[in-house]
């Protein structure tokens, strides 16, 4: 075979790895988004967290052993300030979340649902805004899921690393806490939640006396 003839087949097996090296690294790229974005986490935490973890992932402390929630505070999308403290006495939902992520928006319409039909029962829902560069993005995603309560900006994660370590993981968005009446965290989910989730980690608290 001449050299000529052995040309056109080096081509096609280096355009052949070529593709094959692209598909390998578009792959390595959508492992990457996934383990960012909605991909769970390590739900047992510290031992100063008090978590026992569930098996539907849902962890859970016990009266007596939660740990205190931290001084959470900052302005929100609209750039109004507000406070944890502002709530003192309800029972607090704080739900992380960006208008990128895929899960966050499988889940808003539950947490704007189960926020208005709470909210006769002491419920406030609070959530914290990552990742976005800028408030707009955010501003639509709260418009286009009819989420009503506000939620503090926070494009760096500054405001998750005001927690205890092993109560948030940053790469575990979104994440959800119920703070109990005396500012505790009672509950944690690491991942995105369906309403019947949702209730579950909620109303215990919500029957606490």
């Amino acid at each position: 075979m001449s050299a000529a003839s052995r040309a056109p087949q080096r081509t096609v097996r280096t355009r052949g790895r070529n593709r094959n090296a692209l598909i390998t690294a578009s792959a390595a790229a959508a492992a990457l988004l996934l383990s960012a974005c909605g991909s769970g986490g390590v739900q047992g935490g510290s031992n100063k967290t008090g978590f026992i973890a569930g098996p539907d992932g849902i962890a859970t402390a016990k009266k007596g052993e939660r740990a205190a929630a931290p001084d959470l505070s900052g302005k929100t999308l609209e750039g109004k300030d507000i406070a944890l403290a502002d709530y003192k006495g309800k029972v607090v939902v704080i739900n992380v979340w960006g208008s990128w992520c895929p899960p966050c928006r499988a889940e808003a319409p539950n947490f704007a649902k189960v926020s208005e039909e709470t909210a006769k029962d002491g419920v406030q829902f609070v959530g914290i805004n990552t990742r976005d560069t800028s408030t707009g993005p955010a501003k639509a995603f709260e418009e286009d899921y009819g989420v009503t309560y506000p939620s503090l900006y926070d494009p760096t994660g500054k405001l998750m690393l005001r927690f205890e370590k092993g109560t948030l993981n940053p790469q575990a968005i979104p994440s959800t806490l119920i703070i109990d009446r005396e500012g505790k965290i009672a509950a944690r989910s690491l991942q995105p939640l369906s309403e019947e989730k949702l209730r579950k980690m909620l109303d215990p608290v919500v029957a606490e006396k």
